[in-house]
């Protein structure tokens, strides 16, 4: 039997694109994986889609922005399974890419509510379960994105809040140390998913020109985000960044 057998995940932003390619692989390493997002219907077709069944897949529709909402996930969770051991801090959205001074405090908000507290409220759930549980421990993987250290023009919201997810990683690895938490942080860059599709038509670059961008097969950023699931507490990946080969992320913009 695989290690990682009865191994409970829980992936954010699951319906599509890397959170469903999370899910792919954590469901074919072993896991059993709880599905989250907006929208029911999607989590279901997604789980249709890597081949889970009701058995080793639980979808629950869920704002991670919205603290009652994100108790109820973790309540089903509990009920359903009795454990979390990997909580994958996945859900994410951008605003529009207009100058800051035009971005409205409702746009702002929105990005901060998902990509921020989203993965704040998440991991607090989390850590509680975590620390009851036994055997005690588990590990949180918060998506950083490459925006976490290079911003691209007009991003403010989304870079901001990624920049903040380092932080809140570092703090969770540290405060998690007593209890067998480990906190890791993945940061990826173009994956192909729908969110990325506007890059491969072409984008705006740092000097303001439009140009093309390579992008690298989705179920890598899975893999990636599997290998950091499966490792033993005693060992943490802290940061791991995973791109298109040839994306302009090294060199001067």
């Amino acid at each position: 039997m695989n290690q990682s057998q009865q191994k409970v995940a829980l992936v954010t932003g699951a319906g599509a694109g890397i959170g469903r390619a999370a899910a792919k692989a954590l469901l074919k390493g072993g896991f059993q994986v709880v599905l989250t997002g907006r929208r029911l219907d999607k989590l279901e077709q997604a789980i249709q889609l890597i081949g889970g069944t009701s058995d080793n897949c639980l979808a629950v529709a869920c704002d991670v922005g919205n603290p009652e909402q994100v108790k109820t996930l973790f309540t089903a969770i509990q009920k359903r399974f009795g454990r979390i051991d990997v909580l994958f801090n996945n859900a994410g959205m951008g605003a529009p890419a207009i100058p800051i001074e035009e971005l409205s405090y409702e746009q702002w908000m929105n990005v901060v509510n998902t990509n921020l507290c989203g993965a704040f409220l998440c991991s607090q759930e989390a850590i509680r379960m975590m620390k009851a549980q036994s055997p005690q421990g588990g590990r949180i993987i918060n998506n950083g994105s490459i925006s976490a250290h290079t911003p691209r023009p007009m991003s403010a919201p989304y870079t901001a809040t990624k920049h903040a997810i380092s932080g809140l990683t570092k703090t969770i690895a540290l405060d998690g140390r007593p209890f067998n938490i480990a906190c890791g942080q993945i940061d990826i860059g173009n994956a192909a998913t729908e969110m990325t599709e506007r890059m491969a038509a072409g984008i705006i670059q740092a000097d303001l020109s439009i140009k093309a961008e390579p992008r690298m097969d989705v179920d890598h950023v899975g893999e990636a985000v599997l290998h950091m699931a499966q490792l033993p507490l005693e060992s943490n990946i802290l940061s791991m960044t995973i791109m298109a080969t040839n994306m302009p992320f090294v060199g001067r913009g």
